[in-house]
């Protein structure tokens, strides 16, 4: 994935991920058919980070990594973004405190710390 942004969203637009619980990741296919799959988001400073529970098979991230441009429906407002692979150790160690903070309560949580998960890790910045 490529650094074409690295612009962070606006102070609002992660304000509004950092208080859902969950949010709609709009990715598109390579034959150009539009998903919509309710995942986890953090948000740590001025960095917005998504992680795959289901490591790099999860068609949702597959489909992000081969074309980054990705929306995320959050209260019925569409947030156009742009991911960027962040699997570096500070990225990964972030996203975890993160979710370790704001998901602590839910059982779910430990299946996003697994290994195999962390690689998947992805910053999300404003669209280009």
């Amino acid at each position: 994935m490529g650094y074409a942004s690295t612009v962070n969203l606006s102070v609002d637009e992660r304000h509004r991920l950092a208080q859902a619980e969950e949010v709609r990741i709009e990715t598109t296919s390579p034959t150009g058919i539009v998903h919509r799959t309710i995942i986890w988001i953090v948000v740590d400073g001025e960095d917005v980070f998504v992680r795959s529970v289901n490591g790099e098979g999860a068609r949702w991230y597959r489909e992000a990594v081969a074309r980054p441009d990705v929306a995320f429906d959050v209260g019925g407002r569409r947030i156009a973004s742009r991911v960027v692979a962040a699997a570096d150790p500070e990225s990964v160690g972030r996203c975890s405190a993160a979710l370790k903070g704001k998901y602590a309560a839910d059982p779910a949580l430990r299946l996003m710390l697994r290994p195999h998960t962390l690689p998947t890790t992805l910053r999300v910045l404003a669209s280009a």
